[in-house]
This record gives C-alpha cells, structure tokens and sequence, in this order.
C-alpha cells in the first residue's frame, strides 16, 4: 500500500479524531476505571467489524481488526497502544472544550492518544481487504501511575497463552507539546525511566522543643539524610550512568514548639538499567539507616516499585523510522539522542514484545517549539493538525510489519 494513501486518509478523518480528542478532553477520567472514555471510542467505531475483549481489572479493552488475507509466517498479529486516563490537577488553558471537571485535566496528552488509535484503527478498516492478519488496538487506562498496561496483560487481553499469542510486534505514539510540529522521534534500547517511589521514616523520641536535650530529635537526621542522598549518586554510580534521586517531600511535626517522634522524607529514582535500579534500591536504605544512626536514631525506607525501563527495539525503531520519512518526507524523523527520565507503562509491553514506543511533536505551527509548555502542564496545549500524522503513522506501522517483518 502506498504510504500516501495513509497520510491522505489520515487528513480525510482529521475532523473526526479531532472532535473524539475534544469530547475526551472536556470529560476526563482518572485511574484504571474510565468508563465514559471507553464508550466513547466504542461510540465511534461501532459501524466497524471488531472483535472487543475486556478484563475484570480495569476498564481496558482490545479491539481486534482481522484482515482479509492470511497472515505472514511468524508476523500474523501487530498491537497498537493509546492511553486513555487523565491526571489530578485543574485545567488553565481556557480552551473552549476544557475540562469541565474540577481537579481533572488531559495533560499528558492521552485524548489525543486515543483518538489517533481510533483514527488508524478507521483508517485500517477502509483497508481490511489489503491486511494479512490481525491488527491489535490497545485500549487502555491507568497509564498515570496505575499500572494499567500490566492489568491488561495479567487480565491476558493481549494474548500469552496456547490460544492466542502474544502479538508479534507493538506501537505506541506519546505526543510531545515541546517538540516540532509533526516530526516523529526515537530511538533504540532505553527510551524512558524505570520510576520507584521511596519513603524513609526517621524515628526519634519527641518532647518540648525548649529541650531538644531530653528528646531525641529526628528533624535534623531528615535534613541530613536528604543530603547524603544527593552526595550518594554523585559518588557511587559512574557520572555517565543516568541515575536520579530526587526529594520531593519533607514531613514532620505540628507545632512550633513541639518536637515530633518522626519525620519522613520521601521523593523519586529514576534509572535506566536493571542493575543501576537494583543498586540504587539497596544504597538509599543504607544511607537512610547509617546516617540516621549517626544522630541516635533510626530510619525505615519503604520502596514502591513503579514502571520499569521502557526499552525499544532496534527493529521496531528502524521500521518507525522508516514509516515517518515515506509518511512525511527525510524532515518527518529524528533520532533521539539521549533516553527522558519521564516513566511509561507501554514498557510491561515491550518486556514482552519486541516493538517502540515514539514522540510526536505537536508544537504549534510557526512557533518556538522549545519555549512551549511540556507535558503535565495546566498550560499544555496541542496543535491538532499533527494529529492525521500521528494517526497515519500508528496504521503505518502496523502495515509495514505485517507486510515485511522486521527487514
């Protein structure tokens, strides 16, 4: 099929992803129930012949397109991914199709993620005839922390057992605000984050703060420990390995004369390889309870475990790639030259199948892309005329696997 094709349908349904990212925007829902969103994408495909499955641990679903010819040795079935929740956090752009719910807000870009999943899978429709296999649309929530692309796979809605395999390759598009308009980005091995959460809770013994001499104060043990973690990774992992520990929250007393009996000091670590993930695990509990001991009391670090490594493959990048430059010329691609410490849960996608996961900038038109507002921002905004792109790419992909594999 020739690429143009795509792109040109792709420009035919710009209305209609469009208005589904609006509908989406203006009624945002949070965590692994989004219910509204999802009758809205079924609302805009249900004149299309798809076989839906869903789970019992969240409102994820997959919607599956067969084609009409038989599927390739070894590539029957492809998984496009879009994202469906929102985050916690007031909307200040005063869009006429602004949230209209308080607290709520589309700002990392996933109603535009599902409505271009929507428009390849219209676009793939119209092509059934064309298609050797199947085509795999993932739609899913929770991606805000929630885990959501792991309940789907645990809930086998994306294949892993005798009857139905897992897909042989799978995408995904994330929208980038601060990034040129319509140009695809990537690139191969570690392309985001694993992301963990860490609570140290600094015990000491609280009394009068006239007589910090009859206590056992643990406020300055908390101080302390959040610098020695800075000092940790500058001086215990290699200064090119990516690794990030950052304090995001101090908590401790009530009053101004009261010392309390705990402090807690809690923040992120970001980090790029298992190794460096298990490493910096094991230090921060170490320098928690070596440093608390230093000042007689005692800390207790709690880790959350949060979304691994996001890992492409070399294959899936180089097919992107190609896709991007027939889609919209040498102009439309550009490798990424270092991984964002941002996390994503397509990465429990990629542990299991090899395929990428890409950027595409939707920086207005003619503007400085670089000062525009990122992504979880209540300022974000997108120029929607990148959206047919995103969409002609994500059905680009598909095709280009099914008909040709990874060469």
């Amino acid at each position: 099929m020739l690429k143009s094709a795509l792109i040109d349908a792709a420009r035919d349904l710009a209305p209609d992803i469009v208005s589904l990212r609006r509908a989406i925007h203006a009624e945002p829902e949070l965590g692994l129930e989004t219910p509204k969103t999802l009758a809205k994408v079924r609302a805009a495909l249900d004149d299309i012949d798809l076989e839906w499955r869903t789970g019992t641990s969240c409102t994820g679903a997959v919607a599956t397109l067969k084609g009409s010819k038989p599927a390739n040795e070894g590539r029957g079935r492809v998984l496009l991914r879009g994202d469906m929740d929102a985050l916690p956090m007031d909307e200040k752009t005063d869009l006429e199709f602004a949230s209209t719910i308080p607290g709520r807000m589309h700002a990392c870009g996933h109603d535009t993620h599902t409505a271009m999943l929507v428009g390849a899978a219209r676009i793939l429709a119209a092509k059934r005839e064309d298609i050797a296999g199947e085509i795999d649309f993932m739609f899913q929530p929770g991606e805000e922390g929630y885990h959501g692309a792991r309940f789907m796979l645990d809930d086998g809605l994306l294949g892993g057992n005798e009857e139905r395999p897992l897909p042989g390759a799978a995408f995904a598009l994330h929208i980038m605000p601060n990034a040129p308009f319509g140009v695809i980005g990537g690139r191969a091995g570690p392309l985001m984050a694993a992301a963990d959460q860490f609570t140290i809770t600094v015990k000491g013994q609280g009394g009068h703060a006239s007589m910090p001499h009859d206590c056992v104060d643990p406020v300055p043990a908390a101080a302390a420990i959040v610098g020695a973690v800075q000092a940790m990774v500058t001086r215990r992992f290699n200064a090119a390995s990516a690794v990030v520990v950052t304090v995001t929250q101090i908590h401790a007393g009530t009053a101004h004369n009261v010392i309390p009996d705990d402090a807690v000091v809690a923040g992120t670590m970001r980090t790029l390889t298992a190794e460096n993930r298990a490493k910096v695990h094991a230090l921060i509990a170490e320098v928690a309870a070596s440093t608390a001991a230093a000042y007689g009391v005692s800390a207790e670090c709690e880790i959350e475990h949060g979304f691994p490594v996001t890992v492409c493959d070399e294959r899936a990048v180089t097919l992107g790639a190609k896709v991007s430059r027939e889609l919209g010329g040498d102009g439309a691609w550009r490798d990424l030259p270092n991984p964002i410490m941002g996390a994503e849960d397509f990465s429990y996608v990629l542990e299991k199948v090899p395929g990428a996961m890409f950027f595409l900038g939707v920086a207005p038109q003619g503007k400085d892309w670089s000062a525009c507002c990122a992504i979880h921002s209540p300022r974000m905004h997108v120029d929607e005329n990148a959206l047919p792109m995103g969409a002609a790419t994500l059905a680009g992909c598909a095709l280009e696997f099914l008909d040709h594999g990874w060469t």
